[in-house]
C-alpha cells in the first residue's frame, strides 16, 4: 500500500467518524465501501475542525526532547573576538579616507566579514549582533549607547574602536546565549 493510500484511508476513516464526508471521489469510496450505494456525484467536506483532536494532533506536532541544558557548555571567547575585530577593521580601514558613500557601504561590508569570522568559532546556541559605526574625525565628540536586556552570567559582547588620520570606527558585537 502507498503511502498515499495510507492517508487517504486515515481521512476518510477520521471523517467517516466525525460524520463529514471527504472530497475524494467516490469511486474510492465505493472501493473502500462496498455495501453502501454508490454515488454519481463529487462530495464535499461538510465543515472544517480545528485539529485539536487526539488522532490529529499527533500528526501535527513536532515532538522533540529537551535537552535540559540551561547554561552553555562553551562561554563565548570575547578576546579572540576582541582579536577579530581589530584585524578586520584595521586591514579594511588603514589606508581609507573618509566618504560617506564609501563608509556607508564598509559599514556593511565589515559587519557582514566580523559575523562571519565570529561565526567561524562554531560557539553553540549563541545568537550574535553585529554593529559597526564609521564617522568623520574632525575633532568633535561623539557618545554611543546601547542597551541590552541580557543575562550577565552568560551573555557577553566585545567592542574595538579603531581611528585613523581621517575617521574613526567602532565595531560591537553581542552575543545572547539561546536557550
Amino acid at each position: 500500500m502507498m503511502t498515499s493510500d495510507i492517508a487517504k484511508d486515515r481521512t476518510a476513516h477520521l471523517l467517516k467518524k466525525r460524520g463529514s464526508v471527504s472530497s475524494l471521489s467516490s469511486h474510492e469510496f465505493r472501493r473502500k465501501e462496498p455495501h453502501r450505494r454508490a454515488k454519481d456525484s463529487m462530495s464535499t467536506v461538510s465543515y472544517m475542525d480545528e485539529p485539536c483532536q487526539p488522532e490529529d494532533a499527533s500528526r501535527l506536532i513536532v515532538h522533540m526532547e529537551n535537552t535540559y541544558q540551561l547554561g552553555p557548555t562553551k562561554h563565548f571567547p570575547v578576546v579572540i573576538v576582541n582579536h577579530i575585530l581589530k584585524d578586520v577593521l584595521t586591514t579594511y580601514l588603514q589606508e581609507e579616507q573618509y566618504e560617506p558613500e564609501l563608509c556607508r557601504q564598509m559599514t556593511k561590508t565589515i559587519s557582514e566579514v566580523i559575523k562571519a569570522q565570529v561565526k567561524d568559532l562554531m560557539i553553540p546556541r549563541y545568537k550574535l549582533i553585529v554593529i559597526v559605526h564609521i564617522g568623520q574625525l574632525t575633532g568633535q565628540s561623539i557618545l554611543i549607547g546601547s542597551r541590552c536586556l541580557w543575562d550577565p552570567k552568560n551573555d557577553a559582547f566585545a567592542s574595538f574602536i579603531f581611528r585613523n588620520s581621517s575617521l574613526f570606527a567602532l565595531a560591537n558585537v553581542y552575543t545572547v546565549y539561546f536557550e
